[in-house]
């Protein structure tokens, strides 16, 4: 049973990226709370199968988020449907979800899957220039954004998304303060234990993704730094 309630901190891992075995064993290992498999361009069934059945060699939850309806693959423990608030591109809000669900919807099992509400917030972030995510936003947008999604749509996570680019600490605690019911995620641009840390003082969870590609003894000094603060 997958309970989102205790998630500190979490690695996602990018089906179209490669990851040896040792850090992959390094990586599930780490006493992190889960896996998310996961990522913008390039995921595919073929890749993102393969990556799953490495990562259920360990004893880890493994969740998919899914950004392509083609890459779905059964057999993870959980799924995770970002819903983009923030998209210009009106197909990335809802538009995709009722294409999927037409093809797909008599099929899914709902006690497996829960809908992030994204807020994107770096332009440069490839998912920023796929769903024309208006990034530009003040603080008091961000929250209204987090408002609706949390107690308008009800969603279980919002997650703050900056996606390469480590992102402002007050902007999370403001964030947050507005949140009654959903779970805060983090991601982005975290590649110290400092940062991880940081971050952590306001998200619930803890998102790390690229720096295990770039360098993986710093990300897994960030298990501790959060899991400990």
């Amino acid at each position: 049973m997958i309970n989102m309630e205790e998630w500190r901190h979490v690695f996602k891992l990018d089906p179209d990226k490669e990851i040896s075995d040792e850090h992959l064993d390094k990586i599930c290992e780490s006493g992190t709370d889960a896996i998310i498999v996961g990522g913008t361009s390039g995921v595919s069934f073929d890749n993102t199968i393969d990556l799953l059945a490495r990562v259920r060699r360990y004893l880890i939850p493994c969740i998919l988020e899914v950004s392509n309806v083609q890459a779905v693959v059964p057999g993870f423990d959980y799924y995770l449907v970002p819903i983009v608030l923030n998209a210009e591109k009106s197909e990335w809000i809802f538009q995709r979800h009722v294409e999927g669900l037409m093809e797909y919807g008599s099929l899914v099992k709902w006690n497996e899957v829960a809908t992030e509400g994204y807020i994107i917030l770096n332009p440069e972030a490839e998912a920023a220039r796929l769903t024309g995510a208006k990034t530009s936003l003040d603080t008091e947008e961000i929250k209204a954004y987090g408002r609706l999604a949390d107690q308008m749509l009800k969603l279980p996570i919002v997650y703050l998304e900056y996606s390469g680019a480590y992102g402002d600490p007050e902007i999370v605690r403001q964030l947050k303060s507005v949140l009654h019911q959903a779970r805060l995620f983090y991601g982005g641009g975290i590649r110290s234990a400092d940062q991880a840390q940081e971050m952590s003082n306001w998200a619930d969870t803890v998102v790390v993704g690229n720096v295990i590609y770039e360098d993986i003894g710093q990300a897994l000094k960030t298990v501790a730094a959060v899991k400990g603060s």
